[in-house]
Parts: structure tokens; sequence; C-alpha cells
């Protein structure tokens, strides 16, 4: 099996954030998406099951390598890197076509079964991309899966997924485009040794000249592309809140105390 695990580096999410001229500030703390530890477990494990390629890849600066030795640390065989001044400030509809192009031009060197996602990236939380992103392809999409299950032999891919209240139970023949959950594994934690062995696997940067070629990589000139934060307000506590502390009737004060603010 030859499987891209898409990943995003982010903004740390426990770290402060700061906007300049209009673009959230990055490089600063930034770290591989958590919800997408999920997506590169979920390949490697399927790799690992079955045998095949897992490639990392991701469109940013080229301080986004650092989510991509991260995935390889976790097991991910190669990096790919879209980097390229055109794309800085791009939306969901933009990034899904720059990773469609970089998927078309690995696909040219002996195809690809699957495409993993997150379910979301948490600097935005758009939830568009891996829609986009199978449209683009051409591919089916099987989303929000808690359970994956590949049977080479019929080349079907399986997932389960609870939405909406209804336990769901979902195929479709490879390729295609799976989005997973945080539900769906535990992601690694790597070893001294994976980290060690991460640095010699191969990272690839790339450019859009060197995707013009691939059908969505044509559509990408001309496309607007920069998304401009025009106003943010930081949200600051007025006060620490108000602290009841326990005496043996702590239970009931705050009772009291809910009361009292309810009216």
């Amino acid at each position: 099996m030859r499987i891209i695990v898409c990943v995003k580096h982010v903004p740390d999410t426990q770290s402060e954030r700061r906007f300049e001229d209009g673009r959230l500030v990055r490089g600063e703390d930034d770290v591989l998406n958590e919800l997408d530890e999920n997506a590169v477990e979920a390949a490697v494990q399927l790799v690992e099951e079955h045998g095949g390629e897992v490639i990392a890849l991701t469109m940013g600066p080229e301080d986004a390598e650092d989510a991509l030795m991260r995935a390889l640390q976790m097991g991910a065989d190669r990096g790919v890197l879209i980097t390229d001044e055109r794309l800085a400030g791009a939306d969901a509809g933009l990034t899904a076509l720059a990773l469609a192009a970089a998927i078309q031009k690995i696909n040219e060197d002996g195809g690809i079964d699957l495409v993993v996602t997150g379910m979301a990236s948490l600097d935005s939380m758009t939830s568009m991309l891996p829609a986009a992103l199978a449209t683009r392809l051409g591919m089916p999409l099987l989303g929000l899966a808690h359970s994956i299950e590949v049977d080479p032999g019929s080349g079907r891919v399986t997932i389960g997924r609870t939405v909406d209240g209804y336990d769901d139970e979902l195929a479709a023949a490879m390729p295609l485009v799976v989005s997973v959950t945080d539900q769906i594994n535990e992601p690694r934690y790597p070893a001294f040794a994976a980290m060690k062995a991460a640095r010699k696997k191969p990272m690839d940067q790339v450019e859009l000249a060197e995707l013009a070629s691939t059908p969505a990589g044509a559509l990408i000139e001309g496309r607007p592309r920069v998304i401009e934060v025009l106003e943010t307000d930081e949200v600051v506590r007025e006060s620490t809140g108000t602290i009841i502390p326990d005496s043996g009737d702590a239970g009931a004060r705050l009772a009291a105390y809910l009361l009292e603010v309810v009216k």
C-alpha cells in the first residue's frame, strides 16, 4: 500500500497567539497538529499490517518541516513540503488544490492507494479540507472514521463512524480519501531510536512551479490566495473569579452563591 497522510504545522494550543499585518504569526512554538497525529498513526498501522509506504505531506513555510519530522519519527517513510510565498494566507480551497497537485505529482511515480487526513486543524477548525481535497482528486471520501479496515484483495476500505447519533459502516474502493477522528487510536510516542532514524529519511521541498503540470496545479494560477484578518480583540477575563474555600459547608455556600448570581 502507498498512503499519503496530510499534516499541518500549527501554533501550539498552549502558546500565545499573535497577529501581525492581518496574519497569524507562525513559527513560534508551532507543532504538528494534534488531530493529525491520529492520521499518521492510522496510516502507519495500516502499512505495518499490509506493507507499503507512508508519505507525510504538508503545505507551509520552511518551518513546517518540523511537522513532517514528527510524522517521520512516528513511522512515516518520507516527507514532502509544499512551500511557496504565493501560498501565504491560503484558504481551505487553495490549500486543497496545492495538496491535490502534490498528490497527483507523487501519483505519477507509482500510484496512491489512500490519502489520510485528520478531522480538523486546531488553528482554523474549518474541517473543510478532507472534502475539498477529495473533490479536487476526484476520489470518494469516507469521513470521521473511528475505525478503519483495508482489504487488499478486493481493494476496499471500510470505516466505522458515529454521526448525529447513528453508528455507520461505510465502504469504498481505493484510491480514496479518509479523514479520521481522535477516537481511532492512541498516537505512539516516538522512542529515541525512532527519532534518530527519522533524520535519515528523505524530506523533499516543492514549489508551485513544479506542480503546474498537474490537473490541480493548473487551476492554482490566478486564484485569489489571501485570507486577511481585519480585526482582532484579545479576550481578557475581568476578574479571577470567586473562590469558595471548603470549611465543611462549601457545597451550601456554592449553591447560595449560584442562586444569587442567577437572580
